[in-house]
């Protein structure tokens, strides 16, 4: 067995999606403050990170969209863990002809574009990134996806202010996870996906620890 890490590391500072904050990364308590708490030779951290939630590799629920949808404290395991992998390529706006002939039920449907080459530019966040668009969306929802990522920064077209992918996914309990990279490690079928947030009572999208279990 293989696993393959598909997350961006959150690191101090950085921008995940344009204009949202970068999280703030430090300690509440130092290792030298420690020395005042401790016993000689004794010393620990205590970190604090404060950050907003779509920061790195993350997933969102349907209440980031939707008032009364359920949070990430409603996750079903079922919904984010050792899930079967269905890894599609595309580029621009990835329609239902996409996903033609592909079993998706029950799967974590992970498009691939490579725009994770540009994490931590400007181009990242470029408006020309590659998307989902409504009729894949719609397709993924009614051939039952339970999950869908993607390795760009957005899922939507973000040319516009309509969210139609998001709304269409998340209004059916589909998942979505954002800002993937790795994906270039994995077959086309045949992996298992997982991404796991913690469980935050009132929020809608957290990050995760992504990856996928090979076999060899």
């Amino acid at each position: 067995m293989q696993l393959v890490d598909l997350n961006h590391v959150i690191e101090h500072g950085m921008t995940t999606y344009p204009g949202l904050p970068g999280p703030e990364v430090g300690d509440h308590l130092s290792f030298d403050a420690s020395h005042d708490v401790y016993t000689a030779g004794t010393e620990f951290t205590i970190g604090r990170l404060s950050m907003v939630g779509n920061t790195g590799t993350y997933l969102d629920t349907p209440y980031h969209r939707f008032r009364d949808g359920w949070d990430v404290s409603a996750l079903r395991l079922e919904q984010c863990v050792d899930l079967p992998a269905v890894v599609v390529d595309g580029d621009g706006a990835i329609g239902a002809d996409a996903f033609a002939g592909l079993d998706v039920a029950g799967a974590a449907v992970l498009l691939r574009t490579g725009w994770d080459q540009h994490w931590r530019s400007e181009r990242y966040g470029d408006p020309e990134h590659p998307f989902l668009d409504e009729d894949g969306a719609r397709h993924l929802v009614e051939a039952g996806a339970v999950l869908v990522g993607i390795d760009s920064v957005n899922i939507d077209d973000t040319r516009g202010r309509e969210r139609p992918a998001h709304t269409t996914l998340l209004g059916a309990d589909v998942v979505v996870v954002e800002h993937l990279t790795g994906l270039d490690a994995l077959p086309a079928s045949g992996a298992r996906f997982t991404a796991v947030p913690i469980r935050v009572a009132g929020l809608g999208t957290l990050p995760v620890r992504a990856f996928a279990r090979l076999h060899q």
